[in-house]
């Protein structure tokens, strides 16, 4: 069930907002598929955040991007086999993140090659819905996230593959920080810089496959990225930038939900714009910063 249909039918049953936060809260988990939807958002909102630092970190800003569109591909070329979605979400971003990862860190034209296998892929994704006879609405939702109608098997593996994904980085972490910071001295120190490279992409194929689910293919920047950005223009501690991101995912996914709950509108909306208006009222503080600063 795509989550753009899913408030209309709690609009027909009137949620209000009544101000008393004991009321509200029981209101808004009444609910099992709120239930599920706040579990599941929780979970990836903390690996996006995670992930996302070590994203910005490494300029892979346009590479996260890519491989939401790249796995919407696989997403409708499951549909045409009559497989869930997901499954060849994952392929294909796991594929593409592995082939992006082996191009290195900072390679010269690695933008413009992603740039054209995420061309080509799209193709493949109409090319697939135009060999689908029916209406391929799990695929359609992928585009804009789908968390209203997520089920509890679906909380489980966002779940596990959150686990998975968070106790990969952990085991990643200093190697990848080093790499992340300066790869021509990591090389030079016998840092695996292509392998971490490789291995860091697949996880954040894992981790862009969970958001998907909440945010959609089309605005996977509002989970994924934003967050950190915000995240490394307050502190340049990797630990403290990590878990302000993850903070700040948190916080736009449940303030999404909540607003969602209360109004017709895609859940996916409220949680962008709460990412995008954080990210410029905190540009625009530091602007106004620098300014005072200047006239002293």
């Amino acid at each position: 069930m795509a989550d753009w249909a899913v408030p209309l039918t709690i609009t027909d049953t009137s949620p209000a907002f009544s101000w008393n936060p004991i009321v509200d809260l029981a209101q808004l988990f009444h609910y099992e598929f709120m239930v599920n939807a706040f579990m599941a958002g929780t979970v990836v909102a903390i690996v996006a955040g995670a992930i996302g630092y070590f994203v910005v970190l490494r300029g892979s800003a346009f590479a996260a991007h890519a491989l939401s569109h790249i796995g919407f591909a696989g997403a409708t070329g499951a549909v045409v086999l009559a497989v869930s979605p997901v499954f060849g979400l994952l392929a294909f971003t796991l594929g593409s993140g592995v082939a992006i990862g082996a191009l290195g860190n900072r390679l010269r034209g690695r933008d413009v090659t992603i740039g054209i296998v995420l061309a080509w892929a799209l193709s493949l994704g109409v090319l697939f819905l135009s060999l689908y006879r029916g209406y391929a609405t799990e695929a359609y939702a992928l585009l804009f996230g789908e968390i209203l109608g997520i089920s509890s098997t679906d909380v489980a593996i966002t779940f596990v593959a959150g686990v998975v994904t968070l106790a990969a980085l952990i085991v990643l972490y200093r190697p990848l920080l080093f790499a992340s910071v300066d790869e021509e001295l990591a090389a030079a120190k016998g840092v695996p810089v292509t392998a971490l490279s490789i291995a860091f992409m697949a996880i954040l194929a894992v981790a862009v496959t969970q958001a998907v689910q909440v945010v959609g293919v089309l605005l996977i920047f509002a989970l994924v990225v934003t967050p950190a950005a915000i995240a490394v223009r307050f502190t340049s501690r990797p630990s403290a930038a990590i878990a302000a991101a993850a903070g700040l995912a948190l916080l736009f996914t449940w303030a999404g939900l909540t607003i969602a709950y209360y109004s017709p509108h895609p859940v996916s909306f409220f949680i962008t714009t709460l990412a995008f208006a954080t990210y410029i009222a905190v540009r625009l503080l530091q602007m106004s910063t620098k300014l005072g600063q200047g006239q002293r």
